[in-house]
């Protein structure tokens, strides 16, 4: 039985062309579009790599201005930083990011009455004070409006720095009433902070200190000071330490980071490990890493080199140690799980995103939970479903802190439960990705920051171009399948599914580079040949037509108009040997050889054990359950469409690799995840055909002692150790013989595998249709994209 029989209908053109063809419109598509247009995109883009850009936070500068001079107080220590100040107030009298959202005013207004407090404490720039606080005032409503992002720590800061403020005799235009109110607000969470007397809470007051009238014990806030000085890489926190404890580390990374970036700070520094692992995954989620594989594996390695350091920036911040194991782990580093014990559930909120419940930390603890690779990981296993727990309750109303505005969070959380690692064909990912990239990404801690790193136009421009060029050559490629289906008249087989577009879809949305057009034609094909062969065996054939068709192929060379003794047997004999034929020819060019003879092996495994299958019918046979997985695996028709493949991705592949016990073990272990997702869907229709299957031989077996509903419990488990087991196979570095692009198509043919079983969260018959339709014939318009990057800008809620 083939994968497509649980695939519904999906028609597609045809037009005339032939594998030269479209050859050839590869490679002038590859040599032209590609080259001369994305030469300048590609360029600018890898630049980012080697320097990480962070805005400047007026918030953080203006606490770093307030320091008062070693030599005198009525001085301050770094004067660039007031000077910056008076430099850079926005026109409305506000200070922050210019240009930003309409949804961060009370970031705007925090960051606005900082510096308004360092400027009234040095004396000067009484002008832009009085614009400041007539922004204030104009925006105040703001602060109780639900829609509006609160920046962390605002309900403590806010209050505590209008305090402050009328204790240097600033005249707040602010009622004594909603004073009062931010104040009880202020005071009530602190004392539940103080009552809850958990790690969290000392963490998070300890990151929001410099907004606190009365000072925190000093010993207690400096525990968290780091190697390069800084308390939590935060400037404004810092500054605040300084200032009271005239700490040396403390200036020491304050003087860095003004050397780095002149007259002003930013909120975070620094973020380099993060911000390029992040670029990196917004790259592969887009579908464009393949363009800079030099540059990410200089990050990756690097990463690592920090990570077996022991580098705090990584472990202190579950995020980016979420994230750096992550794709470490998946691109074949040899790295442990076991840094996620400190932030096991009970332990989690002792930590400052913890205790916030920060969203994106949450979103990258789950993420990396779902690449396990060895059977002792019950940390990961653990962290799957505590992490999953939080992101279902995020998305049905309870909120987790989003450190970016909110529609991107659930867009996030949405596609991350709904479509988990194992399921998420990489096509369909990337237009998802594409359609909700924000080019204007803006992440708010105390207060709110860019960084071209983290999302740029340029990067979304590369993507669209990159997107549309692929499917312009993926159109090409099912027209001139289509016409290969008709000419090779598999379409007059009656008793056949037609099942071509699913079939491409399934090779397209994993393997879609330009280069792997041989690999996408072959696979398409066979996955076409086995969905015919698999309803021939099944319901189109005699036992005399089986034998038959069996015989031609161990023959090979043979006459067809006299050997065939049925018109369908001389129909899929025929396509099956063009078939094999075409790819044989094509691996001379990629192999050195024709590997013709393997694929001709391959294709008499698959008829003999479905002859199998018909027999056992037949004969009402009922097998063990051991001799009828042995058959099934293989009886499951995966081997002529991925097998092949391997020969046309690129590397080179011996007979000795490709005999080896290595490549076998994959094969298997992929197909009896297929096969047990298939048994367990196809159970009640093959029942009541009077066919035994995985779950019912189970049954049967068990003397009555297990249920059906035990049964697939059963099923779902080996299906749950097979895939990770999969994983770990094609990962392993060390002993590998298998050259790891080879690997990968075991792992997408799974993502494919879960995409099409999926049935109580996955896809509806509608949205597959719609999903192959934009991998396969729509393509992205670019201006659309950004406008409505801009609608989204007027029509965001918190």
């Amino acid at each position: 039985m083939s994968l497509s029989r649980f695939m519904a209908p999906l028609s597609c053109t045809s037009s005339t062309s032939d594998s030269s063809m479209i050859t050839a419109t590869v490679k002038e598509n590859m040599n032209t579009t590609t080259a001369l247009c994305f030469e300048d995109t590609k360029e600018k883009i890898k630049n980012m790599f080697n320097k990480v850009e962070l805005s400047i936070s007026s918030y953080d500068t203006a606490f770093v201005a307030m320091i008062p001079s070693s030599t005198s107080p009525h001085a301050p220590f770094f004067p660039q930083c007031l000077n910056w100040l008076l430099d850079n107030q926005l026109v409305d009298g506000s200070w922050g990011l210019p240009d930003r959202h309409p949804l961060l005013k009370n970031d705007a207004i925090l960051s606005t009455l900082a510096c308004i407090l360092a400027l009234k404490q040095w004396g000067i720039g009484e002008d832009k004070m009085n614009k400041g606080l007539h922004f204030i005032e104009s925006n105040f409503t703001s602060i109780n409006d639900d829609k509006q992002h609160h920046p962390i720590g605002f309900d403590i800061l806010f209050p505590s720095l209008v305090e402050y403020a009328q204790t240097l005799g600033i005249n707040l235009p602010i009622q004594a009433t909603s004073l009062e109110a931010m104040i009880q607000k202020r005071d009530k969470e602190l004392q539940r902070g103080s009552e809850s007397n958990s790690e969290g809470w000392r963490e998070y007051l300890a990151y929001v200190s410099e907004g606190m009238l009365m000072p925190l014990d000093l010993n207690t806030i400096i525990k968290y000071q780091r190697k390069n000085g800084s308390l939590f890489n935060s400037p404004a926190t810092t500054a605040a330490a300084f200032h009271h404890l005239k700490n040396a580390n403390c200036l020491s990374y304050l003087q860095s980071v003004l050397q780095k970036f002149g007259n002003a700070v930013p909120t975070v520094y620094p973020l380099d490990i993060y911000a390029r692992l992040y670029m990196i995954d917004s790259l592969e989620r887009l579908g464009i890493n393949h363009h800079f594989e030099e540059d990410i594996q200089s990050v990756l390695d690097e990463t690592y080199r920090y990570w077996l350091q022991g580098e705090e920036t990584i472990f202190l911040d579950p995020t980016t140690c979420a994230m750096a194991f992550r794709m470490l782990r998946l691109n074949g580093y040899d790295v442990s799980s076991d840094p996620f014990f400190q932030y096991s559930e009970d332990k989690f909120p002792h930590s400052l995103k913890g205790y916030l419940k920060d969203a994106s930390a949450v979103l990258e603890l789950y993420r990396a939970s779902q690449v396990i690779v060895h059977p002792e990981e019950s940390v990961l296993v653990k962290q799957s479903s505590w992490t999953r727990n939080l992101l279902k309750q995020d998305s049905s109303g309870y909120q987790l802190y989003a450190d970016k505005l909110r529609i991107y969070v659930d867009n996030e959380v949405n596609d991350v439960l709904k479509f988990p690692h194992h399921a998420n064909l990489e096509r369909i990912l990337n237009r998802r990705s594409v359609e909700h990239y924000n080019v204007d990404e803006t992440r708010i801690l105390k207060t709110s920051y860019r960084s071209c790193n983290l999302a740029n136009q340029e990067i979304l421009k590369l993507a669209v171009g990159d997107f549309n060029l692929c499917q312009s050559i993926h159109s090409k490629e099912l027209k001139q399948l289509s016409r290969w289906v008709v000419e090779s008249k598999l379409d007059k087989l009656e008793f056949a599914r037609q099942k071509l577009a699913y079939c491409y879809f399934s090779s397209a949305a994993t393997s879609f580079s330009p280069e792997l057009s041989d690999a996408r034609i072959s696979w398409a094909k066979n996955g076409v040949l086995t969905t015919v062969v698999d309803d021939f065996f099944d319901v189109g054939s005699s036992e005399e037509e089986q034998l038959n068709l069996i015989q031609l192929v161990e023959k090979w060379d043979v006459d067809v108009s006299t050997v065939c003794c049925s018109e369908a047997v001389k129909i899929i004999f025929s396509a099956v040997r063009s078939t094999i034929c075409e790819i044989g020819e094509k691996s001379v060019e990629r192999q050195g050889r024709n590997v013709k003879d393997n694929v001709i092996k391959i294709w008499l495994d698959l008829m003999r054990s479905m002859y199998t299958e018909a027999e056992w019918l037949r004969t009402k046979a009922t097998p063990t359950m051991n001799d009828y997985m042995q058959n099934a695996y293989v009886s499951f028709a995966l081997g002529p469409i991925v097998l092949p493949a391997l020969y046309l991705v690129g590397p080179k592949l011996s007979d000795n690799v490709a005999e080896n016990q290595e490549l076998n073990h994959l094969f298997k272990t992929m197909s009896t995840c297929g096969r047990l997702l298939n048994d367990i869907q196809g159970f009640k229709r093959e029942s009541e055909e009077g066919k035994l299957n995985a779950v019912s031989l189970h049954m049967i077996h068990s003397n009555g002692d297990v249920t059906y509903e035990d049964a697939v419990d059963k099923m779902k488990g080996v299906i749950e150790d097979k895939r990770r087991e999969l994983l770990r196979l094609v990962l392993k570095e060390r002993g590998s013989l298998v050259p790891r692009d080879c690997k990968d198509l075991f792992w997408k043919m799974m993502k494919v595998l879960n995409l099409f079983y999926i049935k109580d969260d996955g896809f509806t018959s509608n949205e597959m249709h719609s999903t192959v339709n934009g991998v396969l014939k729509e393509p992205i318009i670019l201006s659309e994209l950004l406008v409505d990057s801009k609608s989204n800008t007027l029509s965001q809620k918190h």
